[in-house]
């Protein structure tokens, strides 16, 4: 019996916030705060993919890559752009460069920053907002899980509802439903679907 399962296209390139997104948004005012619940897997899925990855972050270089230290090496390291500022597609721009990619097709930028996501939306890419941490929420990844869930939940759907007010593509709370994400991502593409 022939396989019958769709051709489902990789991703080119995976572009991350780092502040609220691969590391705790609390770690800028804690140097010592680590990675986000999920980064860690989420970055080792998609090494094994051969899919390259790098993290942009408006920080000085000086407090942020401090805070991308327990962060894999071979994630490429953007920092500060050259150039115009969040929301303008240079810094997008700038990291795919960095990582040699040849085409926008399967770029994605995941973020809880709207001024970054609003920056992937204007470079072209697919973006996945992140509703339970960064600058929407404001809270560190254990004062989050201090709050009840009603709270939780309230702060979750504003951030999710301004999230999609700006247009992004995807809403996660974090990055360990990234993989499912994803896949759903993929499956748009394959039926023919553009950013």
């Amino acid at each position: 019996m022939p396989d019958t399962a769709p051709c489902v296209p990789t991703f080119t390139a995976l572009l991350f916030g780092l502040s609220g997104c691969l590391v705790d948004f609390g770690a800028r005012t804690e140097p010592d705060a680590g990675p986000t619940p999920g980064a860690l897997q989420a970055l080792k899925l998609l090494r094994h993919q051969g899919v390259p990855c790098a993290w942009l972050d408006e920080l000085d270089d000086t407090l942020a890559l401090p805070l991308a230290a327990p962060l894999p090496r071979w994630v490429k390291a953007v920092g500060v752009p050259d150039g115009n500022p969040w929301p303008a597609p240079d810094a997008c721009w700038q990291a795919l460069m960095h990582l040699n990619v040849s085409r926008l097709d399967g770029c994605v930028l995941v973020s809880g920053n709207p001024r970054l996501l609003q920056s992937g939306l204007n470079a072209g890419l697919w973006t996945v907002g992140l509703a339970s941490c960064g600058p929407l929420c404001g809270l560190s990844v254990e004062q989050w899980g201090e709050l009840e869930a009603r709270e939780r939940d309230l702060l979750r759907g504003k951030a999710t509802l301004k999230l999609f007010a700006l247009g992004v593509h995807s809403v996660i709370d974090h990055l360990e439903e990234l993989e499912a994400c994803l896949a759903d991502i993929a499956l748009r593409r394959y039926k023919g679907e553009k950013p």
